[in-house]
């Protein structure tokens, strides 16, 4: 249902503006889809606080900060680090890699993944009650 709603947008014709997609929503961690790129979804996202350790295990997974500061964490296998990406700044986390953002303060984000990805990967953690487990959701 969520891609049929994305392709809509896509069909219109319409520009789609991101500071309107952003605020029809308030939920953290919970994507929306803005529009489809061939099998692509673009999603924009309000996240605060942390994610989920997870794992995408055929996909890698793009993220550009529109507003605020977000963090992931990376187990790669010479150990653990962790990137920073403040505004303006865009990241890749390779497919198979285990990560878990976290945004220290609120930050809206933009996601690059195949339609039908779930927001928390093939593996994971616990998923806390904060975080949406989804496939992403169709704007209002």
């Amino acid at each position: 249902m969520t891609s049929n709603s994305a392709s809509s947008v896509t069909k219109s014709g319409e520009p789609v503006s991101l500071p309107a997609a952003l605020a029809s929503f308030t939920a953290l961690w919970s994507p929306r889809i803005v529009t489809t790129v061939n099998d692509y979804d673009v999603r924009v996202a309000k996240v605060e606080g942390e994610h989920v350790w997870h794992v995408h295990d055929r996909t890698d997974e793009f993220f550009l900060v529109l507003e605020g500061e977000l963090h992931i964490a990376l187990r790669e296998p010479d150990g653990e680090r962790t990137v920073v990406l403040p505004k303006g700044s865009a990241f890749t986390v390779p497919r198979g890699t285990e990560h878990k953002p976290y945004a220290p303060v609120r930050t809206e984000i933009l996601l690059l993944e195949p339609t039908g990805t779930l927001s928390v990967g093939d593996h994971h953690d616990d998923i806390p009650v904060h975080v949406d487990a989804t496939t992403g959701h169709a704007l209002a």
